[in-house]
């Protein structure tokens, strides 16, 4: 009978091998999504701007001077303010989510900076705990869709889709943090050398390598999906227009144009 033998130096080699080659893929797939996203916005953004707005069609009451115009966005984006005159509950859930998630992204840059500034070590102490308000705000974003029926009846399957995603990742993410822990120091040297091409280890831990993979496909679908009314609201004429009809005429570009030309050929 042959007996089974172990070669412990074989199976240290394959196993920094297999470490290699992952850390190898997330390090591509993370410069490939970031460059997708990256483009993808700049693309979506210059296209916006070169939409025509032919119409004056400010929803009032709308500020009446340009600094007026930026305040109402400034309040849109940061209080969502129509949302909270139209709904309570989704302004509560949507606005709990949205703030949430901004100071996880916050929290997030320790990772890309080698000399993190006093303001972010501050943060993290409240960044460690807006994943659990994320999740929550977009539990309740899912509940709405599933149960109030005028929500119900206009949600395509990517609406649900979404939501999912993003719960999954604010998911994976609290795990790392208060149940399986993951070695952050590598993590931080992997996202460093993803800055200067000098890719490093990535830990191979389960809840990690879900969670990078589920912020890649969200980096990578994010030019081409809905949640482009994050640059999207900057361009909405309903919200980004002086309410000032009376006083200057509105005229989209194409328009001049077809009016000069008419000019033109009048005698």
């Amino acid at each position: 009978m042959t007996g089974i033998s172990f070669d412990p130096f074989h199976s240290v080699f394959k196993y920094n091998q297999w470490v290699g080659n992952m850390s190898a893929f997330y390090a591509l797939l993370f410069t490939v999504a970031f460059s997708i996203m990256v483009l993808g916005l700049l693309y979506k953004i210059i296209q916006y701007s070169l939409v025509p707005a032919p119409l004056k069609i400010p929803v009032t009451p709308a500020p009446l001077t340009k600094s007026g115009v930026v305040f109402r966005l400034l309040k849109e984006a940061v209080l969502f303010a129509a949302l909270f005159r139209s709904n309570k509950w989704t302004w509560l859930f949507g606005w709990m989510f949205h703030m949430s998630l901004f100071i996880v992204l916050a929290n997030h840059l320790r990772f890309f900076i080698k000399d993190v500034p006093l303001t972010l070590v501050l943060l993290q102490n409240v960044g460690e705990y807006a994943a659990f308000t994320m999740f929550i705000g977009l539990a309740g974003l899912l509940v709405r869709r599933l149960y109030v029926a005028r929500v119900k009846y206009i949600s395509a399957p990517s609406d649900y889709l979404w939501l999912v995603l993003l719960m999954f990742i604010g998911f994976t993410g609290i795990v790392m943090r208060f149940i399986l822990h993951t070695d952050i120091i590598a993590v931080k040297e992997f996202s460093l050398g993803l800055l200067s091409f000098n890719w490093q280890a990535l830990p191979l831990d389960f809840p990690l390598m879900v969670h990078l993979l589920l912020v890649a496909i969200l980096m990578i679908l994010l030019p081409f999906s809905k949640l482009l009314h994050i640059p999207g609201l900057f361009f909405a004429p309903t919200r980004n227009q002086v309410d000032n009809p009376r006083e200057k005429r509105h005229i989209a570009s194409w328009a001049a144009d077809m009016d000069s030309e008419k000019n033109k050929m009048q005698p």
